[in-house]
């Protein structure tokens, strides 16, 4: 669970990241000036409303290599995943009843998952990779291509993992789902803003995000249907107005939208340089901490691969519990796994799915560095965290 003051480091980039001051400055006249319903195209005030979300999709669509008429916004990404997932497998075409996920994904994705196979569907939950692989916490891809049949209707697979960075090589696992005649969800959460994403090239699906994770406001969400190279039907979740197509219902919000599509070409257009510098400042920041805690374990691949998140850092301490560690160090924002599920007593799922013992996952922790993260920051948390753990570290 994160743990946050007033005058606060913040690394917990996975879990948020502040709004960007050039979006919320994108924001701003969507809803005091062009306040316009999109949908009322019969004055010129929701004509020009309607007009800045056609644009915006259509420039979303561009970043992503899909078509623009795929684009559905949503309030974020667990509404994204359930609306793929729900949708998928309620169509009133759908004739498969098989569907697969794997271990360590979200619980916005293991939730749905887990009514969907009260409802009667044949449920695979494929392995992870264990925490000695080059891809720890991703699929087993061998695991996934053993367990897709001519009855699977949907794999839903995230594209980089919350906890331990883990990115999936997409490519490969949509090869293994078409093969079979099976479509691809992923929940890009983490990897929309952080990663080029093609879903036209790399051919999944379904893809959900959120503008929260990419230096946007929170409650705007996109899911993608389709990427032009094969037909997807969904059933809507949400009814009432016929908005998006029949698929997702309700009045949008041109001011949101904008301030997502707004967040999203910052992020792309400065993703190299940002890249660079976060994995960098990670370097230092690991670093320190291992020199001033001895017996400190990195969880997940190795920092200096590519297929790991550039801010992500899962930390495992030799004899103190996570909880404890950020209670003693209330002044940096870190946490004990996913944001969404800090309510929850059990151990993070991710790091025993790759074969932690419970008492190693209890005494780990996740940081995230985000773009705005100075070097001055990673110096203090530095000496904030070790001081805390040598307080409160058996004697």
């Amino acid at each position: 669970m994160p743990r946050c003051t007033r005058e606060m480091i913040y690394l917990d980039h996975h879990a948020t990241t502040p709004c960007d001051q050039r979006v919320v400055d994108a924001m701003l006249p969507w809803l005091t000036q062009s306040f316009g319903n999109p949908h009322s195209t019969s004055h010129s005030a929701g004509r020009v409303a309607a007009d800045v979300v056609a644009r915006s999709a259509a420039c979303v669509a561009r970043h992503l290599g899909c078509p623009a008429e795929s684009i559905l916004w949503t309030s974020g990404a667990t509404e994204s995943n359930n609306l793929a997932i729900r949708g998928i497998c309620g169509h009133p075409r759908q004739k498969r009843r098989h569907l697969i996920t794997c271990f360590t994904e979200h619980h916005a994705v293991l939730d749905v998952v887990a009514e969907i196979e009260q409802n009667g569907w044949r449920v695979t939950r494929v392995p992870a990779y264990p925490q000695d692989h080059e891809l720890a916490g991703c699929v087993d891809l061998d695991a996934l291509a053993g367990a897709i049949d001519e009855d699977t209707a949907l794999v839903s697979v995230m594209w980089a993992n919350n906890e331990i960075g883990t990115i999936s090589p997409m490519q490969q696992i949509a090869h293994l789902c078409h093969q079979a005649g099976a479509l691809l969800h992923s929940d890009a959460t983490q990897a929309v803003g952080r990663l080029p994403v093609d879903m036209k090239s790399v051919d999944v699906d379904l893809l959900s995000a959120s503008a929260h994770k990419f230096y946007g406001p929170k409650g705007i969400g996109i899911l993608v249907v389709g990427n032009g190279n094969r037909r997807v039907r969904l059933r809507p979740q949400i009814v009432g107005g016929g908005q998006q197509r029949n698929l997702r219902s309700g009045t949008l919000a041109p001011a949101s939208i904008v301030a997502l599509t707004t967040a999203l070409e910052i992020a792309v257009s400065e993703m190299s340089e940002s890249d660079a510098r976060i994995r960098q400042l990670r370097k230092v920041f690991c670093g320190k901490l291992l020199e001033c805690i001895e017996g400190l374990v990195l969880n997940g691949i190795s920092l200096e691969s590519p297929q790991r998140l550039a801010g992500n850092l899962n930390v495992r301490l030799p004899d103190v519990e996570g909880e404890s560690w950020m209670a003693a160090a209330p002044d940096v924002c870190f946490s004990s796994g996913s944001a969404c599920s800090s309510v929850d007593a059990n151990p993070s799922h991710v790091l025993t799915g790759i074969g932690l013992t419970e008492s190693e996952a209890r005494r780990s922790v996740r940081f995230g560095i985000g773009k705005f993260t100075t070097d001055e920051e990673i110096t203090q948390a530095v000496r904030l965290l070790c001081d805390a753990y040598r307080r409160i570290k058996p004697a």
